[in-house]
């Protein structure tokens, strides 16, 4: 277990012990206030009952000596006798709540079997009651025997009375007479210790499960991070899919990031590995230009050519790799221009006719008249490169003296105005397993695998440019053959 378990575990053990603490004392204090409040009322129990007439025949018949010496040998249930004045015949102190209260209940009119203002044989007046005791109601049956006891021991020694079986006494119950109630039981501390282990023991068990199962994912999401320290970004937290807490989704977004982190590296892998098969090539080529200029002197020139036209293959190809570094990097600078798409396609159409009229292929533009006042917010040498790449790629598969079309229209998706530019070629085309692949840079189809003029970045290009300004593309085969590539931009609303 680590630190992080133990934090968890002693933290929720304290916040558990401190509620059990606050709660157990408000009921402590809850039922001391209740048994103070019964300890000033008056007893009203049939031991009492039985222990108030005992009072008051002991103090009719003997008088207030007999009765003295009759409370005295009462060990549980203690009666008060309290006189005119206030004073307590035992010289006991009286709570002044409970003297008020049995002074009410006499006040009442009815007579009460538990209040009672006797006169004694002497003369002297007393006003007998028995304050409510929890020691007296746990004991009732040996309280019950005491009076019985002491009414007999004083009453045939200490006054020429009635007895305590006379007509008139309540007769002993049967169960008072079965002998000396049973001491104090010896396992009243086991009762009070084993429900306070169970509550412990409770608390520890549901303490540990709480911090374990806080702690295992943030265990499981440390190893995540040491192997990826060590470049192992393999997902961890599939086989956690049944919990739902924001510590599992913070284990699936760390999957999520390393899968991506996984998916960039290798991307970066790639193309290094393809940047590094493309300048092979022009690098071979400069080197044999460069050993038959100096094997073959009168061919310098021709070499020289050789040497001019790789060079420029290679300045091209970095060129369009700073370019795509940039875009992938988000590192061009705010889309706030707005360019008109008009003005943006006639450039780009008049030069692709000026390349194109080397193989004889024709460009042909049709559209909608909608599309003139079109303007799209971005930067124009962005779309500009990305339309151009499009167009020059489909010259370039056209074949001799074939014709490229692009089509313009506006269309709304339910959410914004789009503008459509389809590209469509009557060349090869590609497979249609492919046609996802071939805006990845340095793709290559199969029917140009061996071709040499351009390195399979334009599209990707393209892609990204598009992307930038809040757009799509992509690529379908058309009927009869060839290629259709279509871009949609978002159209900037007048206002």
């Amino acid at each position: 277990m680590g630190r992080l378990f133990w934090k968890f575990f002693l933290c929720i053990m304290l916040a558990q012990v401190t509620a059990t603490i606050g709660i157990g004392g408000t009921f402590w204090l809850k039922n001391r206030a209740a048994q103070q409040e019964r300890a000033l009322d008056i007893d009203t129990s049939p031991p009492a009952q039985m222990a108030i007439e005992a009072a008051s025949a002991t103090l009719e018949a003997g008088g207030s000596k007999a009765l003295q010496q009759f409370l005295g040998k009462m060990e549980r249930l203690r009666v008060f006798a309290v006189d005119a004045q206030g004073q307590e015949l035992m010289g006991r102190k009286v709570h002044p709540a409970i003297l008020g209260k049995a002074r009410a209940l006499l006040a009442q009119g009815s007579p009460h079997a538990v209040v009672r203002e006797v006169s004694g044989s002497d003369g002297a007046h007393y006003l007998l009651f028995l304050p409510s005791s929890v020691r007296f109601r746990t004991a009732e049956a040996g309280a019950a025997r005491d009076t019985l006891n002491a009414f007999t021991l004083s009453g045939p020694r200490a006054m020429s009375g009635p007895r305590a079986d006379a007509p008139g006494m309540l007769p002993p119950h049967p169960d008072y007479q079965r002998g000396p109630p049973p001491g104090p039981r010896m396992d009243s501390p086991y009762r009070t210790f084993i429900p306070l282990a169970a509550a412990i023991a409770a608390s520890l068990l549901f303490s540990f499960l709480l911090a374990w199962y806080f702690a295992r994912p943030i265990r499981d999401l440390r190893q995540a991070f040491e192997a990826a320290s060590h470049g192992d970004l393999a997902p961890r937290f599939h086989a956690s899919s049944k919990r739902a807490d924001e510590l599992t989704d913070l284990g699936r977004d760390f999957d999520r990031m390393t899968g991506r982190l996984r998916s960039l590296m290798d991307s970066q892998t790639r193309l290094l590995h393809d940047v590094s098969h493309e300048l092979r090539s022009p690098l071979a080529r400069l080197q044999a230009a460069i050993g038959l200029a100096h094997q073959q002197p009168e061919k310098m020139d021709a070499s020289m050519q050789r040497i001019e036209r790789e060079s420029e293959r290679m300045d091209k190809l970095i060129g369009e790799l700073l370019t795509l570094s940039r875009l992938e990097a988000g590192a061009a600078s705010p889309l706030s221009e707005d360019v008109g798409i008009a003005d943006l396609l006639h450039d780009v159409m008049e030069d692709a006719r000026y390349e194109a009229k080397a193989r004889q292929v024709g460009i042909a533009l049709a559209g909608d008249a909608a599309i003139a006042d079109a303007a799209v917010t971005g930067r124009p040498e962005l779309l500009a490169r990305a339309v151009e790449n499009v167009v020059r790629n489909a010259v370039k598969h056209s074949p001799d003296g074939g014709t490229v079309e692009m089509n313009l229209s506006r269309l709304h998706d339910g959410k914004q105005d789009l503008l459509r530019i389809a590209v469509q070629d009557r060349g090869p085309g590609v497979a249609s397993a492919d046609l996802a692949s071939i805006f990845q840079p340095f793709f290559r189809a199969s029917h140009t695998q061996h071709s040499t003029d351009g390195h399979g970045l334009g599209l990707a290009i393209a892609q990204h440019v598009i992307s930038a300004h809040g757009g799509r593309i992509g690529a379908s085969l058309r009927s009869g053959g060839g290629l259709c590539v279509e871009m949609l931009l978002p159209v900037k609303t007048p206002g």
